[in-house]
């Protein structure tokens, strides 16, 4: 009976020591059976071992992704206080879960900044200021007999070479030139006293138009096109919008010229399609047939942008300026002679960048017509240093002489450059006009008469001398 007990004890002892060596050859000294891990990842420089050849390999740390593996883990039990060994299996040991490692706060980026859609400025409420009036029956904007004052229509047109010749231009009352991207210039043209059937070639608004045109009320305004931007301002101004984009009524496409150069519009049609347009009213110009007195000899005037010129020639047989665009005579449609100018202002203006841009990157100048600055008034041959004086956007411009009085322009067309402070035009030969030198009276002007009381008539050869002496006459510039 003894025999068969120590021969069972040892059965059961050699047992659990053949669990406990399958067990320790599998999961090593902890006897833990891993799961093959998904990914294994690298391990830190500073606990890096060369194991011994003899040792066993390390248990592979799970990826803290993948699932913790579980263990089973077969032990023999220390003898019982009765003395008998058994073989118990122990639970299975979860290993405790490695936390995941919490990921760095990625940095927050700034939220890109939203552009404000552009927004106009508010209106300028404060009222005209009063300016001088001009005779009942005289164009305000020309100094010239119309009659009743008729609605005023602004157009903007192209000023490049294949621009020429413009049609309807000559009827213009006044001419504005602006400059726009690259230094390249724009007209605008401003119609009452006559608004012709053909204007072009018609081009796109720039926001100097917004303030300068305010001074004429709320005008008729044509133009091709503006950027999307542009559209807000262009609303909220005091103008009616007549161009293709409120109805294409009175413009039409010219076959015999390219695009874009090629665009024309319908005056008369424009004037319809505005029927409340604000009619022409005084702008502070003020006309004279006489020009003041002092002024220097001014027979050519030159303006230079990056890729635009402009020029003035005096001739004196017409007493009118012929007009120059981009180095030659500015054409017309209508007849041989030309654009022609009765006065030319150069008015020096702030110039900065404006909130506009176009696709190739040209930014679009502001000019800064609401205000004050100096000007040069060219007229007669003759120019004029002035200044010019605009208190508020429904204010006209008046031009002021250095006493204070008005500058008087030459009635007829008026033709007004925009042109940055910074730079300067060329007016030759600003010198002052010669003395005009009494004419020397010949001997028969200054002979007394006899002091008979009836005196011999003279020889038929001779003059019969006046009474009086004869003043001599001013010669007529």
């Amino acid at each position: 009976m003894g025999v068969r007990r120590t021969t069972a004890a040892a059965a059961l002892v050699f047992a659990g020591l053949l669990a406990g060596c399958t067990g320790g050859a599998t999961g090593g000294a902890t006897g833990a059976v891993p799961a093959a891990p998904t990914s294994t990842p690298p391990t830190p420089a500073s606990a890096a071992t060369t194991p011994s050849p003899t040792s066993t390999a390390p248990t592979p740390t799970p990826s803290p992704t993948s699932a913790p593996p579980t263990s089973t883990t077969a032990s023999a039990t220390a003898p019982s206080e009765s003395g008998t060994l058994t073989a118990t299996q122990t639970p299975t040991a979860t290993a405790k879960p490695t936390p995941a490692a919490s990921a760095k706060p990625t940095a927050s980026k700034k939220p890109a900044k939203t552009k404000k859609p552009a927004t106009p400025p508010p209106p300028d409420d404060r009222p005209a200021v009063a300016l001088p009036a001009n005779p009942i029956g005289i164009s305000p904007l020309t100094g010239r007999p119309i009659g009743a004052k008729k609605p005023v229509l602004v157009m903007k047109l192209d000023n490049t070479p294949n621009a020429q010749p413009h049609a309807g231009l000559i009827d213009a009352d006044v001419v504005y030139i602006e400059e726009v991207e690259y230094g390249i210039t724009r007209l605008a043209a401003v119609f009452s006293s006559s608004v012709p059937k053909r204007i072009g070639p018609v081009r796109s608004a720039r926001i100097t138009d917004i303030d300068l045109f305010a001074q004429y009320g709320k005008p008729a305004f044509g133009y091709s096109g503006a950027q999307r931007k542009m559209w807000p301002f262009i609303k909220a101004a005091s103008l009616f919008d007549v161009s293709p984009y409120t109805s294409y009524t009175g413009y039409s496409r010219d076959n015999g010229r390219r695009a874009p150069y090629n665009l024309f519009f319908n005056g008369k049609a424009g004037i319809q399609r505005a029927p409340r347009a604000t009619v022409a009213r005084d702008m502070g110009f003020v006309f004279s047939e006489t020009p003041p007195p002092g002024g220097l000899i001014a027979t050519k005037a030159r303006m230079a942008w990056g890729y635009a010129q402009a020029g003035f020639d005096y001739v004196k047989k017409d007493n009118e300026y012929r007009v120059l665009l981009n180095g030659s005579p500015a054409r017309a449609e209508e007849w041989s002679g030309g654009q022609r100018a009765a006065t030319v202002v150069i008015q020096y203006v702030k110039q900065t960048k404006s909130q506009f841009w176009d696709k190739g990157g040209g930014n679009t100048p502001h000019a800064a017509t609401i205000g004050s600055g100096t000007a040069l008034v060219l007229r007669d041959g003759r120019v004029w240093k002035t200044t010019w004086s605009r208190p508020n956007a429904k204010s006209g411009t008046t031009f002021t002489l250095r006493d204070g009085s008005l500058m008087t322009f030459a009635p007829g067309q008026q033709w007004i450059v925009l042109l940055d402070r910074k730079r300067k035009a060329t007016v030759t030969p600003m010198t002052k006009p010669k003395p005009t030198a009494k004419p020397t009276p010949s001997p028969t002007e200054t002979a007394q008469p006899t002091t008979s009381e009836t005196p011999a008539p003279p020889p038929a050869s001779t003059s019969v001398p006046s009474e009086q002496p004869q003043a001599p006459t001013q010669p007529t510039e």
